[in-house]
């Protein structure tokens, strides 16, 4: 009998000590697990950057289109002022110099 006890309890701490190893994993297996998150996390944060810069690239490309526009319009405005200004100080000059 105590045969048989000693042996049926061998049999059980052999069975539990089997099953809690496969339960943990190893050392080397966490940081192979740990590599590949960590690889991903880099893959699709370099996507994102990569996307994100090329928003911004647009967006700079229109506002220097919309702001040279601006220069544009606003020169012309500046130039027709100077000569409007140009004009009517020529006229004064002439009226005063009579």
């Amino acid at each position: 009998m105590k045969t048989k006890l000693l042996s049926l309890a061998a049999i059980v701490l052999f069975a539990v000590m089997v099953s809690a190893q496969d339960a943990k994993p190893t050392l080397k297996q966490e940081v192979k697990q740990d590599a590949k998150a960590v690889g991903t996390t880099v893959k699709k944060g370099a996507e994102w950057t990569g996307k994100t810069v090329k928003k911004g690239a647009k967006a700079t490309k229109k506002g220097i289109k919309k702001g040279a526009k601006w220069t544009d319009k606003t020169a012309k405005k500046g130039g027709k002022a100077v000569k409007e200004g140009y004009e009517d100080t020529k006229d004064y000059v002439k009226k005063e110099t009579k």
